[in-house]
């Protein structure tokens, strides 16, 4: 479980292609060491297993499914990946609850400035876009951030500069693809209201 307040990124150094998934490595200064391998890291939002660590870079490996559902089908080598190790017992949840289990991916629309903070305008699929409701919060790339207003095809949120200068939404365009996972409290709420139906 994660919180989604980043402190840490890390850039692909290297991708290996396999017939059923990825195997990725990510450098990084977090502070693990090889006592750490097999626990979960988010990676852009995706809680994925540490398998070997060597050099401060991390190795991961990822199953079609995880590729399917996420934006790591178009990885490229030097991306930059956010990166957050899991909650500790007694640790402050600043941001809220994220699994690590990515829904969707979404289409960056239009990014606007507004004074000092930006204006991220998403497009994601139908199916996904159900779910998502205003003012709930909401996992991109692992950030915890706040739907400010549904829009036609998707939705858009406000970035303030602390959360910019500390991720990966400062290196992203229009176009760019991100990880998506919606609040689980509004879909276990949802799924309940419609099962009473």
């Amino acid at each position: 479980m994660f919180n989604g307040i980043i402190f840490n990124t890390g850039s692909i150094k290297k991708i290996y292609k396999r017939k059923k998934g990825l195997n990725i490595f990510i450098k990084s200064d977090l502070k693990i060491n090889n006592k750490d391998i097999g626990i979960s890291v988010a990676c852009d939002g995706v809680c994925l297993t540490l398998i070997s660590i060597k050099k401060k870079i991390m190795e991961f490996y990822l199953s079609n499914e995880t590729v399917k559902r996420s934006k790591f089908k178009y990885l490229k080598v030097n991306d930059l990946i956010n990166l957050e190790l899991p909650l500790k017992y007694g640790q402050n949840i600043s941001g809220h609850i994220c699994q690590g289990h990515v829904d969707t991916t979404g289409k960056i629309l239009n990014i606007k400035k507004v004074d000092k903070s930006y204006i991220f305008d998403f497009e994601i699929n139908f199916k996904e876009r159900k779910n998502i409701i205003e003012k709930a919060s909401i996992c991109i790339n692992g950030i915890s951030l706040t739907v400010a207003k549904i829009t036609k095809k998707g939705f858009n949120i406000w970035v303030i500069p602390h959360t910019l200068k500390l991720t990966n939404l400062s290196k992203i365009k229009k176009g760019s693809f991100v990880n998506i996972e919606i609040d689980i409290l509004s879909k276990y709420v949802k799924n309940f209201l419609n099962a009473k139906k």
